[in-house]
């Protein structure tokens, strides 16, 4: 059974620039202090109610093609497909920040208190993300100690939804890795509940291997192209282990 890990509040709670910057408001912009009393307010109730959990199980490569297959919906071309061949090593994961977070947020909307509701969405989100970077870094040293000879492998998330995976790959994964086992339940839209919750598969491979492209049919109607960004750190996280 795939064990589950438990992370401190700290772990999942993400800081003000971070916040900041997933509303919209530039590094260099002025804060107005109401939004940054909503934030501070937003960290408060965060940190008070997260309940930040995860769970993650290695398969190999060949395993992984007849989940990422899914309903057979994914596009004609994806990143993925090019680069599963050069992959070391492949796991499944699932992170939540949890449903008492996301209850609140339902509340402070449904109570007429959007403004607080939208600081709390921001940061919970935020929050989840962070999640996935501690589930990915934790799995780089994981396999850095136990194979040296792969200590210059990167690891990168990628979910279903994102980069042609369609969002209907959600089913075989939730099949294969049992997220129910922290509360994380899949909807008949392929929704996950509590809605705060992120699961893909992370990918152990030379950082040259996830430097794609972004000329996909797909990319032209992707909003902010995170996918480089995350391609960046990668590089940047290389070259300062140097």
């Amino acid at each position: 059974m795939h064990p589950i890990t438990t992370f401190p509040s700290s772990t999942a709670t993400p800081d003000h620039r971070t916040v900041l910057n997933a509303q919209g408001i530039p590094d260099d912009a002025a804060v107005p202090k109401r939004v940054a009393s909503l934030i501070d307010e937003g960290l408060e109730i965060f940190t008070g109610l997260v309940e930040a959990t995860g769970l993650r199980a290695e398969i190999t490569v060949e395993e992984f093609g007849a989940i990422y297959d899914g309903d057979g919906r994914n596009a004609p071309r994806t990143p993925l497909e090019g680069i599963l061949p050069d992959a070391h090593r492949l796991a499944l994961f699932a992170v939540t920040v949890g449903e008492a977070v996301c209850g609140e947020i339902r509340r402070l909307f449904g109570e007429g208190n959007p403004a607080l509701g939208y600081a709390l969405d921001t940061i919970a989100s935020a929050g989840a993300e962070k999640l996935v970077d501690a589930m990915a870094h934790d799995y780089q040293e994981g396999i850095s100690q136990s194979e040296p000879t792969l200590s210059s492998v990167r690891v990168l998330p990628y979910s279903p939804g994102y980069c042609g995976w369609h969002v209907s790959g959600q089913r075989k994964l939730f099949d294969v890795l049992d997220p129910q086992r922290i509360s994380i339940s899949l909807t008949d839209s392929c929704l996950m509940q509590p809605l705060k919750s992120v699961s893909g598969v992370l990918v152990a491979a030379d950082k040259e291997v996830h430097d794609f492209d972004v000329d996909f049919a797909f990319c032209t109607d992707c909003a902010d192209q995170d996918c480089r960004e995350r391609i960046q750190t990668v590089f940047l996280d290389s070259r300062g282990g140097q």
